[in-house]
């Protein structure tokens, strides 16, 4: 029966057992120890059935045929060919006939390096059971040790495996290439010509959007609409305008972007390991007594690593993107960029250094680094502000995008708490808990929100490729949060010493969220009107969706706790660490992950695979929802059990397995960021595979160089 424990952390059921002797993890445990078994033959089943899976893939690649010509696979190519491609392939026609039909065949033949094929990938749940003789740690121990070196010889026969299967592909793809080489070099084929032809033509044209336009006054016969022709848009707002062919991507610029996002990619990873250690630690108290990796260190390194290092970066790096594309003109400075991201990496290697060192700022959450550390933060927002304000100046639209507004906004409210929150003039007492209370809260909501907000009014109608619902929305969501939020930190005080008024206030102000929280999602959801279905063919719109649902949830959420009956029972507990990661994971970290997915392969040309991102997706999900329903439940019985006045240490055991599920969800949303990092990679630095449809002309090109410089 010992067991049990171990076998329900695979099924999404609630833990109710109470806990009792040593922690679950510990490592001189019977249930740690069957953990880790479990763990490593689950891997090693996952594995074994992967390698079987691809080498029948081999397999029968090995046993088919070779390709044979396929005229309508070869049409298809041809559907799907660039005018330029079309061109040179016309004009290398007309030259073959001059020098011979085998150098036109062998130009053809170097483009095919690569792959087309996708090998599926399938997995299933394996089951283990241990028997009887597992209960002896010796056992465990042994099979562990043994299981650890075959575990890695069968991730390394996998990659063997892979290595071999992506080779034959490539010889594969070589081969069908060749026959569609002999296709297009046959002589005088009109029906080649032909369809090349209608490719062309294809391509050449192009809507110039008045082609439902027209002369005529607006008419109204059933009177549903006042004023048409008179009122032509509110003068407090701009008027939506068309979307605009957008212009290529200045190389410098796409550098930049990506060195933003890479950077951030690595602080999440880095501060999501040590928050996983930190979750860890919830049921193994005593896995390490090292001063540098304790709890009150490590938890801050976390919370600053992903505040600062990857939301902030990842922010930033997008932010550069969309403030000159949506201004039509380039960056003011390349340089100032480049400088602001040096200034920042360096304030969160420093910072986490030195909060390890025992080294901080002792004044409150979320600023815990000493202020010479934030200042190079503050030095790197500043230096930002001033390259967006001075790209904005010179734009050649005549509006600022509301994408703008919110950005700058962000970056101003971003430096204004930070002096509030370091100034040591008002940081005496109650002075000192009010300004924690504004400094937090305002960095959540101010800095975090406003600008991730800004890149959503941008990303979201370019992917569904339509304009945003409502302006006017837009806008009053913009004045409302400034309005109300900046009166709401004080709620975190609530039956403290600080003015009952102070408070009031703060309550109100966090019922007034209501108004902009409801027009953002209302405008988020309204740009999905009639544009649901692309959900499916989509790996950006489901993060948004996800990221939407969240940005109502949690930030209701955050209203709900805020008045007094609610916080009484809340207050102190899990519940808020779960609220914050309802809205710093499910919506901050979910619509950055859209915006980078849809901007990179749009600077770098490559695109990650499709299982790995569904994989990235699916896994933060369930994991963010693993982690913050258990806490959520739990926590509420913890207040509860406060407000009966029963012993503090009974409400400690009682949340138990609750902070197993808090470590089950972080382990998966730390995997999901493994799949992150590596769709970045691929995105960014993976290799290109081979189109079979453009290899031909490719190949046409090489060819006829080198037969021309033979002459």
């Amino acid at each position: 029966m010992r067991v049990l424990p171990v076998l329900l952390t695979a099924v999404p059921l609630p833990l109710f057992a109470t806990p009792r002797g040593r922690a679950f993890f510990s490592t001189d445990s019977i249930d740690g120890l069957l953990f880790i078994l479990l763990s490593l033959v689950m891997i090693l089943l996952i594995v074994a059935i992967f390698l079987k899976v691809r080498t029948n893939i081999m397999r029968s690649k090995n046993t088919t045929r070779p390709p044979v010509s396929d005229t309508t696979k070869f049409n298809e190519y041809i559907s799907t060919l660039s005018s330029k491609s079309i061109d040179a392939y016309l004009t290398l026609k007309e030259k073959k006939q001059h020098k011979g039909n085998n150098a036109l065949k062998g130009m053809l033949l170097l483009l095919l390096a690569g792959g087309v094929y996708s090998l599926p990938a399938s997995a299933q749940q394996i089951d283990a059971k241990p028997s009887s003789l597992l209960q002896e740690t010796g056992i465990i121990t042994t099979l562990i040790l043994l299981l650890i070196p075959i575990v890695t010889g069968v991730i390394l026969m996998a990659v063997k495996v892979s290595g071999l299967i992506r080779r034959r592909t490539r010889e594969r793809n070589l081969e069908e290439a060749t026959v569609f080489a002999d296709y297009l070099t046959q002589p005088n084929d009109p029906v080649i010509e032909e369809a090349l032809e209608r490719r062309k033509k294809a391509l050449a044209y192009h809507l110039h959007n008045s082609e439902l336009a027209g002369n005529a006054d607006a008419e109204d016969t059933r009177g549903l609409v006042g004023n048409i022709n008179i009122h032509t848009g509110l003068s407090v707002v701009a008027q939506k305008q068309r979307a605009r062919p957008r212009p290529a991507v200045d190389p410098e610029l796409s550098k930049l972007v990506m060195w933003y996002l890479g950077c951030a990619a690595f602080w999440l990873l880095f501060g999501t390991t040590v928050g996983e250690y930190v979750g860890i630690k919830f049921v193994s108290p005593d896995v390490d007594h090292l001063s540098w990796l304790s709890f009150g260190r490590l938890r801050p390194v976390h919370t600053n690593a992903v505040f600062w290092g990857w939301a902030s970066l990842g922010m930033l790096g997008l932010g550069y993107y969309v403030v000159p594309r949506v201004s039509n003109v380039p960056l003011a400075s390349l340089n100032q960029g480049r400088w602001s991201l040096i200034l920042i990496n360096a304030a969160v290697i420093l910072g986490s250094v030195s909060l390890m060192a025992g080294i901080n700022n002792a004044g409150g959450e979320y600023r815990e680094y000493i202020w010479p550390i934030q200042l190079l933060f503050g030095i790197g927002l500043v230096i930002t502000l001033y390259n967006f304000i001075n790209t904005i100046a010179v734009r050649t639209t005549k509006e600022i995008y509301i994408s703008n507004w919110y950005i700058v906004a962000a970056l101003m409210f971003a430096l204004v708490i930070s002096v509030v929150a370091y100034v040591p003039w008002w940081q005496d007492g109650l002075g000192e808990t009010i300004v924690q209370g504004y400094y937090m809260h305002q960095g959540v909501g101010m800095w975090f929100m406003l600008f991730t907000l800004g890149i959503v009014y941008y990303f979201l109608p370019q992917q569904l490729n339509k304009p945003i619902y409502s302006y006017s929305l837009g806008i009053l969501a913009f004045w409302a949060q400034i309005l109300f939020y900046t009166l709401i930190g004080t709620h975190h005080f609530v039956f403290s010493a600080i003015p009952w008024w102070l408070q009031t206030v703060a309550i109100v102000g966090s019922v007034g969220m209501i108004i902009p929280v409801a027009a953002g999602t209302t405008n988020f959801i309204m740009t999905f009107r009639n544009g649901w279905y692309k959900i499916a063919s989509s790996y950006t719109l489901p993060f948004f969706l996800v990221g939407i649902i969240f940005y109502f949830t949690g930030s209701l959420q955050g209203t709900a706790e805020a008045f007094r009956s609610t916080n009484l029972i809340w207050h102190f507990t899990d519940f808020t660490v779960a609220h914050s990661h309802l809205t710093m994971y499910g919506i901050i970290s979910f619509f950055l992950w859209a915006g980078i997915y849809a901007v990179v392969p749009r600077l770098s040309g490559k695109e990650a695979p499709q299982i790995t991102v569904g994989a990235h997706f699916w896994l933060a999900l369930i994991g963010l929802l693993f982690y913050t329903i258990p806490l959520m439940y739990g926590s509420t019985l913890k207040g509860i059990m406060w407000m009966q006045e029963k012993p503090f240490i009974e409400s400690v055991i009682m949340m138990a397995p609750y902070w197993l599920w808090r470590a089950i969800g972080g382990s998966l949303m730390w995997l999901s960021h493994l799949f992150f990092a590596y769709n970045l990679y691929k995105m960014i630095l993976g290799d290109d595979t081979t189109d079979v449809k453009g290899a031909a002309i490719e190949k046409l090109n090489q060819s006829y160089s080198e037969i021309a410089s033979t002459l």
